[in-house]
């Protein structure tokens, strides 16, 4: 076979049509039933992510310095403006927070950019913060450059596909900070809960489409029309159309129709109590809760909680779940917002956990007077805890003054070393 006919086989396979595995009836044939539902719609995953967002979402960022008397605050910095005042001109920072939380959980990453800007100097300059933009992360593509195509090897970067436009924007490692769930193998990039559990989702939502179906159809069974003799299609159909709207609907439910006594109607449905309908559903949403971190009184499972019990819960809730997400969240912003010499003096930021523990007012009270009684608090810290102004004379600790050193303790009998030592 001579060089061109090869070359015109070639160009005419590649002229034939192609099939896209995404066309419904390839993959109905291949036994792949694909899934058009939305997972947000299924409404314990709908909880969870909602959970986890606004709990990213309603905890401050402090901004610290490691100093030798410990930790103190530290006076805001650019960057510290744009994430704890306005990231941008179109967001607040709980804004920003939640949906980068919700990207990461729903897709399994989530990204800001950082815009900033050189400002040339007699000393060579410095780079300044201008403004921060979660981006969508269906739009991101993070890319290792191993071959240093866009110079160094080994560098990351990530593509943007700007849905509006659609134009692509490719920035550096350094402009992005990247926040990822907790399963990932290569540490590069996180996937997301329902990947991981798609078939309970899946299941979750049919069972919710079911019991709308029910609702919608008055909670009536599906019914067998027995009949004498034999209709035509259309007269058939016409029969089976008034029995329908005479029956289904919760405007209905409960009506007494005259039936012909040719005609005998016959529930088909299953018993819901039969089916342990409600007790599967619950084990579903206690399975994706459980994938998520979150505890059964976060989705309203009451059947085992106090009140005392939920509150524990909620520390657990903590510990088990946010604690990671924190971490996770406070080391990528360590590393990408701070300066080097920031980090050489030890300043950091960190989230302030303790905003989703506060008690009720009496607990409060009684914790902050044990905590200024034991010098453990000043006064006035005790008071900005209350959002409550400073006093004068309000930053000294103070203790009881029949409290003494764990050293000196027994001195007091030794001879000379007291009233009851003394002769």
């Amino acid at each position: 076979m001579g060089i061109w006919k090869r070359i015109k086989n070639a160009a005419k396979e590649l002229s034939r049509p192609t099939v896209s595995l995404e066309e419904k009836e390839l993959l109905e044939w291949l036994g792949i039933t694909p899934s058009n539902k939305k997972a947000v719609a299924e409404v314990t995953y709908f909880t969870c992510l909602k959970m986890l967002s606004e709990t990213i979402g309603k905890l401050p960022l402090k901004y610290y310095q490691q100093t030798e008397r410990g930790r103190i605050r530290a006076p805001t910095t650019e960057a510290g403006v744009l994430m704890t005042i306005r990231p941008n001109p179109f967001m607040t920072p709980t804004t920003m927070w939640t949906a980068v939380e919700q990207n990461c959980q729903h897709y399994g990453n989530g990204y800001i950019w950082m815009r900033t800007k050189f400002i040339p100097s007699t000393y060579g300059g410095e780079y300044h913060f201008l403004d921060m933009w979660p981006m969508q992360s269906n739009y991101v593509t993070p890319i290792m450059d191993d071959l240093g195509l866009f110079g160094n090897a080994g560098n990351i970067y990530y593509k943007y596909s700007d849905p509006r436009t659609g134009k692509q924007y490719m920035f550096r490692n350094s402009e992005v900070m990247h926040f990822k769930t907790w399963y990932s193998f290569d540490g590069f990039t996180g996937m997301p809960v329902r990947d991981i559990l798609r078939a309970t989702v899946d299941g979750a939502s049919e069972s919710q489409d079911y019991m709308n179906r029910l609702y919608k159809q008055g909670l009536t069974a599906s019914m067998a029309m027995q009949y004498v003799g034999d209709l035509e299609d259309k007269k058939r159909e016409a029969l089976q159309k008034k029995f329908a709207d005479l029956l289904s609907s919760p405007k209905n439910a409960g009506k007494v129709i005259p039936v012909p006594t040719s005609l005998t109607l016959t529930p088909l449905n299953m018993s819901l109590v039969d089916a342990q309908f409600f007790e599967l559903r619950k084990y579903s949403a206690l399975q994706i809760a459980g994938a998520f971190g979150i505890k059964p009184n976060q989705i309203n499972n009451y059947e085992k909680s106090s009140y005392a019990n939920s509150e524990t819960q909620q520390l657990a809730f903590l510990v088990d779940t946010m604690s990671y997400r924190l971490k996770m969240y406070e080391e990528e912003i360590n590393g990408k917002v701070l300066l080097p010499q920031e980090i050489t003096d030890e300043y950091f930021y960190k989230f302030n956990e303790k905003a989703i523990l506060r008690t009720d007012s009496k607990t409060q009270m009684e914790n902050l007077a044990k905590a200024v009684n034991n010098g453990i608090y000043k006064p006035n810290e005790a008071r900005d805890y209350l959002d409550l102004p400073a006093e004068k004379g309000g930053d000294i600790l103070m203790v009881n003054g029949n409290y003494i050193p764990i050293t000196d303790v027994g001195k007091q009998y030794e001879k000379g070393g007291g009233e009851s030592g003394s002769n």
